[in-house]
């Protein structure tokens, strides 16, 4: 008989991804062993087992975040997921929300904050630069938001921002402090107690080197206290004698962290199930990370990136943005006069299997963004790196110094 098409399943090949060296600015090539980790098996999400590792990850991201912050657990999703659940559980809707805009993703803070009912407010600086503390404390003590957001290293722009000076001043003017550690954590120093930031979010994708789909966060008793006071456990789970509190309802039940501090804590509130392979994923990546020390982790990126930069000036390519505040792990490059820049990502794709970033707005066909994250610190690919993009440079028409380039990342790893 012939086939009814009309009942025909298409049931495609086995997965076989091209394997990829990831320098673009995130995703990253992720631990072996963090990939490994997410085949152990499913235990259920209230196995006396699966709750101890829970509160391991815990332990585990309070170190990574350097902070002493009990409410330290994770969100199920990718790091976007994280930034709601804080905003949408810290802003009650017509509260003043001072955004620092440096880059694509200060939009996004704005966005969402839009989206809570905050009355925002943004300061704007020139893409390729950073805020001074004086002019954020200006801001701050003019506007008297209830909350302070921004992005920690924007890479978009490949530039980080210093925020010790600014969480001091959120103090002196008792505005809550957030800050999206997104492509920072596990790269750069995120010193959440020492910076007095009170909530912060990450995600795994970047330089703590695993698959995105979970979001690292933490936030002090300030923070906790205010989601608290808008406390509202959905019916159906409500314990006997519960009595809502007095503020309003958080807008979102899955971003509630009012809830998810009851799931995280001991009375184990049956909120959602807990995505199991991913918290078995973040948990080793910060394994990972901690066994290496922090420090030595700092130091990796920070030279990756040393001998990245060399190389491409080294070839005559200029870089991006203000030196003194560029992120240790994102580089941006200028595209040189002349070259087709997404042909020459295609090539370095298909040909050499290394994925590099275009990036956004007025930056899109102006710059290239290149990654030194995680588990890609390391020298060996930053000199296929270097080399694969000579390579394709002098396919499209743009001759470097021979051998430049590879000299001067050799001359940058001898050098430590």
């Amino acid at each position: 008989m012939p086939l009814d098409k009309s009942t025909h399943t298409e049931i495609f090949t086995a997965l076989d991804p091209a394997p990829r060296l990831l320098m673009g600015p995130g995703p990253v090539n992720a631990y072996p062993s963090a990939l490994q980790a997410m085949a152990t098996p499913m235990l259920g999400q209230f196995d006396p087992q699966f709750t101890g590792y829970m509160n391991e990850v815990m332990v585990l991201y309070r170190q990574i975040f350097q902070t002493q912050n009990r409410w330290t657990l994770l969100v199920n999703g990718t790091a976007r997921a994280g930034i709601e659940a804080c905003l949408t559980s810290m802003i009650t809707p017509g509260d003043v929300v001072l955004v620092l805009n440096f880059g694509r993703f200060g939009h996004l803070l704005k966005e969402i904050s839009e989206r809570c009912g905050g009355r925002v407010v943004t300061i704007e600086t020139e893409w390729g630069t950073v805020f001074e503390a004086d002019a954020v404390r200006d801001a701050i003590k003019r506007h008297r938001p209830r909350i302070v957001a921004t992005v920690h290293g924007d890479t978009s722009t490949t530039m980080a921002q210093p925020l010790a000076e600014i969480g001091a001043a959120c103090r002196e003017f008792d505005a809550l402090f957030y800050v999206d550690a997104t492509a920072t954590l596990g790269g750069m120093p995120v010193e959440v107690d020492g910076w007095q930031l009170d909530a912060v979010t990450s995600g795994l994708q970047k330089c703590m080197s695993g698959p995105p789909g979970s979001s690292p966060i933490t936030f002090n008793d300030r923070v906790a206290d205010l989601v608290t006071s808008r406390k509202h456990i959905e019916e159906g789970i409500r314990p006997s004698g519960y009595v809502a509190a007095p503020g309003q309802r958080i807008q979102s039940n899955y971003f509630d962290l009012a809830m998810l501090m009851d799931y995280w804590g001991p009375d184990r509130l049956n909120h959602h199930t807990e995505s199991t392979s991913m918290l078995y994923a973040a948990r080793e990546c910060a394994r990972v990370v901690l066994g290496e020390g922090l420090d030595h982790t700092f130091a990796r990126h920070q030279l990756a990136s040393a001998g990245l930069r060399a190389g491409l000036q080294a070839m005559g390519l200029k870089l991006y943005g203000d030196e003194k505040n560029r992120m240790d792990n994102v580089t941006g490059v200028y595209i040189p006069d002349g070259v087709d820049a997404d042909r020459l990502r295609t090539e370095l794709l298909v040909d050499f299997g290394i994925e590099i970033g275009t990036s956004f707005g007025a930056l899109h066909g102006v710059i290239w963004r290149i990654g030194t994250m995680g588990y890609v610190c390391q020298k060996t690919n930053i000199l296929r790196c270097i080399a694969s993009l000579d390579a394709v440079l002098r396919r499209n028409g743009y001759g470097a110094p021979a051998g430049a380039g590879i000299d001067a990342v050799y001359g940058a790893y001898d050098g430590k």
